[in-house]
């Protein structure tokens, strides 16, 4: 099974998303899958994104199958999780006041792919993600949180420190390169 990797943002999430995705390589070898707070209104972020992504970008579809090296963000209004290797939208109720949140797509790719699992919590307020985070920690994954120290709204990565063990706690501009080796590291051992 291919590594995936569950990104959640909320406050200041788009232009750190954009910082993230930027530094990711056209070879990226695992899905991306992207949580951000952005409500029930049109979302663009997939075009904002695919201005400074090499790797495509979408607005993930219902019953959609996962392609390794494209990057799949939850539309308005829809929580975004994994079953069985395919994407599924719900209306599910709305978790930390929205949907889409972030805890539903990290609790639903720690099922699916326990220990292939990599959960990033990026920049954002409250504590959106921490119990997402935790499963896919308890279910052998990684656990990545944006250092406080660049994030504009720290209280979701500050949230996910302090109660989960986490395995990196790293500032922004060096995710991609981490994600690229935690990736590329299970891609050469399955080859």
């Amino acid at each position: 099974m291919a590594r995936i990797v569950a990104i959640g943002a909320s406050q200041g999430g788009v232009e750190a998303l954009h910082a993230l995705i930027s530094g990711l390589p056209a070879d990226f070898p695992a899905t991306i899958l992207i949580a951000v707070h952005i409500g029930a209104g049109p979302s663009l972020l997939p075009s904002i994104l695919s201005d400074v992504s090499t790797l495509p970008v979408s607005h993930a579809r219902d019953g959609e199958e996962m392609e390794p090296g494209h990057i799949y963000v939850a539309p308005a209004d829809r929580h975004l999780l994994v079953n069985d290797g395919r994407l599924e939208l719900s209306r599910g109720p709305r978790e930390n006041w929205t949907r889409p949140a972030i805890d539903p797509l990290f609790r639903s790719a720690a099922e699916a792919h326990r220990k292939d699992a990599i959960g990033v919590v990026l920049t954002g307020r409250l504590n959106d993600g921490t119990a997402g985070l935790y499963e896919i920690k308890r279910r052998g994954g990684v656990a990545i949180v944006q250092d406080l120290a660049d994030a504009e709204a720290p209280s979701m990565p500050e949230s996910a420190l302090a109660n989960v063990e986490v395995d990196f706690c790293v500032l922004l501009r060096d995710i991609p390169g981490l994600l690229v080796r935690l990736t590329r590291d299970v891609a050469d051992t399955r080859a």
